[in-house]
């Protein structure tokens, strides 16, 4: 990765780790890659704030005493981090997955820590596991998506194991014709090969890697069907309940396709793809959360905490 980009993505951590305003000379303090003159730096910064604004990122301004109206400072709101990429070509489908991994490396490597240490020597309440998920959660999937982006363009079937909303994991043998995101999650279209019907398959819910079958070489992808319109119908999933303290469990926060103000805690609604994920996500929380449904994530709790009783007394 460049040294640009690295600033780059160091400087989306920063900016959303705070809990206020930062001014410019604690940015130039915490974030490495800052480097030269004053003027140099200010240059740089102003270049880096262009490309994360043009990337979609609304970087917020303020003063860090607004009675004083001391220096101006710079802060990313964790509500509107975030983008709607639509439909994509095989080809950006491609480029975005090598992004991505750059991406999730950087956001977890020495410098990106080294940025969160600084910002709480600072007195600044840093919590490494509130920090808001940066990479996509494909990022560990560059070979399926490449797998796919290729079937998709030499009209190549592909097969690949399937969790259903049921939890039931099925073999598939489909042709792809599409990607898309909505939501936060990858969608591929495609024809379902033992019913010759569309059928669309949730990215993160494909068990194991995906294999390449056999060239169609006469497929053609339906002309009327509307991926946009499909994904934002409602749709029926199995949604796990959680109750959240107000300001923690941001991972969680995440996840939610919605989320209700109950005073202290927050009640979460979370699509259920894998339930030992979550149960590791909510062990992970402690007493900051409290899952409510369904009843056999909540039995999957209880059994963890008996088993950590019995070992630890």
């Amino acid at each position: 990765m460049s040294r640009k980009i690295e600033r780059l993505v160091n400087l989306t951590i920063a900016l959303l780790a705070t809990k206020r305003f930062l001014t410019k000379s604690e940015i130039f303090r915490t974030v490495d890659g800052y480097e030269g003159t004053p003027e140099t730096k200010e240059r740089m910064f102003e270049r880096d704030k262009d490309d994360l604004r043009a990337l979609g990122i609304e970087i917020e301004v303020g003063s860090f005493d607004p009675v004083f109206l001391d220096e101006a400072g710079y802060r990313i709101n964790h509500a509107t981090y975030q983008m709607d990429l639509g439909v994509l070509s095989p080809k950006e489908i491609s480029l975005l997955s090598l992004a991505a991994q750059s991406w999730q490396g950087a956001a977890l490597d020495e410098a990106a820590h080294r940025v969160l240490l600084k910002i709480r020597s600072m007195g600044e309440p840093i919590d490494n596991v509130e920090l808001p998920a940066i990479s996509t959660r494909l990022a560990n999937s560059s070979g399926v998506i490449a797998i796919i982006g290729s079937a998709i363009a030499e009209k190549s079937s592909i097969k690949f194991s399937y969790t259903s909303s049921d939890f039931k994991v099925e073999p598939r043998t489909v042709i792809p014709f599409s990607l898309a995101t909505h939501s936060g999650f990858w969608y591929m279209a495609s024809i379902d090969q033992q019913i010759q019907e569309v059928r669309i398959f949730r990215m993160d819910r494909i068990s194991g890697g995906v294999e390449k079958v056999s060239s169609v070489s006469s497929f053609e992808p339906p002309t009327d069907f509307d991926f946009h319109q499909v994904l934002t119908q409602s749709q029926t999933e199995t949604l796990a309940v959680f109750h959240v303290r107000k300001g923690k469990g941001q991972i969680l926060r995440n996840l939610a396709i919605s989320s209700k103000d109950l005073g202290e805690w927050d009640q979460l609604e979370i699509p259920v793809v894998n339930l030992e994920n979550l149960r590791s996500l909510a062990l992970w929380h402690q007493e900051d959360v409290f899952v409510r449904s369904p009843q056999k994530l909540v039995e999957m709790i209880v059994e963890s905490l008996q088993k950590i009783v019995v070992t630890h007394g």
